[in-house]
């Protein structure tokens, strides 16, 4: 016991068992888990009877190996939020699941022979006990996987009804093919130019390939922004992946007059500025004109061997690939044949595939003329004054200002020359005010087999047909081989020929050998979870109208675009064929921080990799938790570096002695009457639970922590020499109750040892007496013409007469007022009161 409280008072505080985690941990979490201690039951039945229903949710983990610190610290988070909501009283709806299916385990079946099943779900097992172990209080009832063919089979469905409404159409598209490997790559899988699996040069080839149908949606993606509570930089993210842009789309013809391209601009008004045109190198005008030039096709070959990724970051570069076509195109106002290329920063994919070369208003245009000897015409001169000259410009003026050197437009404002000239081309037919979307619709075919198949078969008479719900799902085969170059489905010996068309019985009818991207299988897991087991439907529609949207959605910045907005997507079309009411998903996000190590991402290759069970095996998952919370506010990242373990620790060794002398003086009969500075402890007792109740409601778990370190050296103070009593009890087990949904093992420990029978966690969260806030007295500053002179106590609310009386009562103010006249007395109730004097 030494150290305690001094030397003096070691002799009179009884010996308690030391703090040692690792022994009381693991029986509870156990527990908690074999008996299903957070398990809500059917969530249509227990929203149907919830006075106050949250469903929180925290985006699932990918099985590639075990927790790494950054699902540590999302865990704990959503966990301290999930274990408050339930001590508020309201009814949680808390799952867990596992974003399974993905190239990481087709990888490890390719690369180490292993089977993508068994490698995903011991995967699945190690992360399983390992949140098991630190404690987070999900629903162990509402588990899911979404490689189990009962989760597919409804993603299956899930295409099927986008399909039936027009939502989900087959359509040619670019893409990165690898010769090697035989099958399409993501932009981030091509390194170089090269496939990153297998080292061959990718190329960009037109392949038929899946597509939902998001860009219906557009418009209401947008406007749906504001009305959810997420992180402004997130809704900022959508915002610019959606693009909506207004501008109008301009023809320009042929300077032969052969042929007439439409390009799309949101500043019309710099047309006058258009000295070049460019379309992108697979422009189907291209072809037809350009096709036997066999320097254009070398060029052609060239530009197929750079990814999306790579031809979009020449948007920035000086170093843009250019091809000088053999003909000219016609500025539509000035009447100017100006030089047309082929520009590899022009991608076929973004608006029309062409687009007006403005380079003294827009910085990539200006690149590529200054490196191709272009002309730069300024049109827009800035408001401020300042005249440019194309000649000597060093960078592009892309901001607002006062058009000139455009002919009849001249001296207007660049917004009045926008609105006019888009108007006189109209009534040419040459433009037409419109608005362009930057999204394009989300291609979902992947020729890779660890994913879910696309339920349709090819029919050489009926073409594309959705497979019977009945006859769902289509499984993946057991033997596939993943040693096959190209896609293992369909090297398969039967998966894409035993079958025939539903529609007509042609059994020379087959198989998509595509799979889904495995976003799809994460747009739409939190609707499985109002029924993870149910044979018959995707999810109750009844309960999604009372459970959705989730009312608190925790994970990484990371996915701020492409999952959130598939999701939204997908919630949307589900709510037009009838099987949803909500508008939105989730109606709450926040975005955590990362977990970095000396201001650097953690990993192997860096040698500053922690891992969770480095620090819950040492020092027991409290600590760890109660260390991730309290090094920052959720939304900022923690440096490891910086933090310790070790101190959150010894805090919780102070809350566990301080119980156990409790418990050991009422069992000796040496408890007192009343704790020492009993009154005050009340007082700070209270101050704890108003104070770290705001924090829990606004998330700033950090600060609720500091309150509670606080509140326990109130505790150490109080019962200094042995002084315990029911006061101190009841601080200490208001500390535990605050304390709980941040470390939840020592709590519950402690309060079984304080003698309740009750979980801790089964607890309302306590309220405080505010009534003992309020003080009798206060003190209150006396001041001589603006100069503390003194400070009394005077009754709380104290009038003027009063707080003068006693002012004039004290010796050294008493002093300063000899021999002068006082003018005025100022009282401010509460805080002080002055003497206004002369002479």
């Amino acid at each position: 016991m030494a150290g305690r409280h001094g030397e003096d008072a070691m002799s009179q505080q009884p010996d308690v068992e030391r703090y040692d985690p690792l022994r009381i941990e693991p029986p509870i979490a156990r527990r908690w888990h074999d008996e299903r201690t957070y398990s809500l039951g059917d969530p249509a039945q227990a929203v149907a009877a919830a006075d106050k229903p949250f469903y929180a949710l925290t985006m699932f983990p990918y099985p590639s190996g075990d927790l790494h610190m950054g699902h540590a610290e999302i865990f704990t988070i959503h966990d301290a939020l999930v274990r408050h909501l339930r001590m508020t009283g309201h009814t949680v709806l808390n799952p867990i699941g596992w974003d399974a299916f993905g190239l990481p385990a087709e990888n490890a079946a390719r690369n180490r022979g292993a089977d993508p099943r068994k490698w995903t779900y011991a995967n699945i097992a190690e992360q399983r006990s390992t949140i098991q172990r630190l404690g987070y209080s999900f629903d162990w009832d509402k588990v899911l996987h979404t490689c189990d063919d009962e989760y597919y089979r409804w993603t299956q469905w899930l295409f099927l009804e986008l399909l039936d409404a027009g939502l989900a159409y087959r359509r040619e598209a670019a893409v990165n093919w690898c010769p090697g490997c035989e099958t399409v790559l993501a932009n981030e899988q091509v390194v170089d130019g090269a496939c990153e699996r297998c080292g061959s040069e990718v190329s960009r080839e037109p392949r038929t390939q899946w597509f939902f149908r998001i860009t219906q949606y557009a418009d209401e993606l947008l406007d749906g922004l504001d009305d959810i509570d997420w992180p402004e930089r997130v809704k900022n993210a959508q915002r610019a992946w959606i693009g909506r842009s207004e501008g109008a789309e301009v023809v320009f013809p042929t300077a032969d007059g052969r042929d007439e391209v439409t390009v799309f601009t949101t500043r019309p008004d710099t047309l006058y500025g258009a000295t070049y045109f460019v379309f992108a190198p697979e422009h189907p005008l291209l072809a037809e004109r350009m096709g036997d030039d066999p320097d254009f096709r070398a060029y052609l070959e060239e530009v197929a061997r750079k990814s999306e990724l790579e031809r979009m970051a020449g948007e920035t570069a000086r170093d843009k690939q250019g091809y000088r076509l053999a003909f000219d195109m016609r500025n539509p106002v000035t009447g100017e044949d100006i030089p047309a290329y082929a520009a590899d920063y022009v991608l076929m994919e973004y608006g029309t595939g062409a687009i007006m070369a403005v380079p003294a208003h827009d910085q990539r245009d200006f690149d590529f003329a200054r490196e191709h000897d272009l002309p730069v015409r300024v049109v827009v001169q800035p408001a401020d004054g300042e005249a440019l000259d194309g000649d000597t410009l060093t960078e592009a003026h892309a901001g607002e200002g006062v058009t000139v050197n455009s002919g009849p437009y001249d001296g207007r404002d660049w917004r009045e020359t926008k609105e006019a000239i888009t108007a006189d081309l109209a009534e040419r037919g040459a433009a037409e005010a419109t608005v362009n979307l930057r999204l394009r619709d989300w291609l979902i075919s992947r020729q890779r087999s660890w994913g879910a198949p696309i339920p349709v078969i090819h029919c050489p008479d009926c073409g594309e047909v959705g497979v019977p719900v009945d006859d769902l799902p289509v499984r993946l085969p057991d033997d596939l081989d993943f040693q096959v170059q190209g896609s293992p489905l369909a090297a398969h010996p039967t998966f894409a020929s035993d079958v025939a068309c539903p529609a007509c019985g042609d059994d020379a009818a087959t198989r998509d050998v595509d799979t889904m991207d495995t976003f799809v299988d994460s747009s739409w897991y939190f609707l499985r979870f109002l029924s993870p087991q149910d044979d018959q439907r995707a999810w109750p529609s009844e309960a999604a109208g009372r459970w959705l949207p989730v009312d608190q959605y925790t994970g990484g910045v990371e996915h701020a675009v492409l999952h959130l907005l598939y999701a939204r997507f997908v919630v949307k079309a589900m709510r037009d064929r009838g099987h949803v009411d909500a508008d939105e998903p989730f109606d709450a996000l926040l975005n955590q921080g990362q977990v970095i190590m000396d201001g650097a991402s953690m990993s192997k290759s860096k040698g500053n990799l922690v891992v969770p069970g480095e620090v819950y095996e040492q020092f027991g998952a409290d600590t760890l938790r109660g260390t991730m919370l309290f090094a920052s506010a959720p939304e900022d990242d923690i440096d490891w570096a910086d933090v310790s373990p070790t101190g959150m620790h010894k805090w919780l060794s102070r809350v566990w002695r301080l119980s156990l002398e409790q418990v050991a003086a009422e069992e000796a009969g040496t408890a007192t009457a009343d704790a020492r500075d009993h009154e005050s402890l009340r007082r700070e007792t209270a101050r704890a639970v108003i104070g770290a109740s705001a924090d829990y409601e606004a998330r700033k778990y950090n600060t609720a922590i500091a309150k509670l370190m606080t509140l326990t050296n109130e505790v150490l103070d109080a019962t200094r020499d042995g002084a315990y009593g029911p006061v101190s009890r009841e601080a200490l087990e208001t500390l535990l109750l605050l304390l709980a949904p941040v470390a939840p093992f020592i709590t519950e420990e402690l309060y079984r040892r304080l003698g309740h029978a009750t979980s801790i966690h089964e607890e309302a969260w306590p309220t405080a007496d505010e009534s003992l806030l309020v003080t009798e007295e206060v003190d209150l500053v006396v001041q001589v013409n603006g100069k503390v002179r003194g400070r009394v106590a005077v009754p709380t609310g104290a009038d003027q007469e009063t707080a003068e009386a006693a002012a004039r009562a004290d010796d050294n103010v008493a002093s300063h007022l000899e021999g002068v006249e006082v003018v005025k007395v100022v009282l401010v109730p509460d805080k002080l009161v002055n003497f206004v004097v002369k002479g």
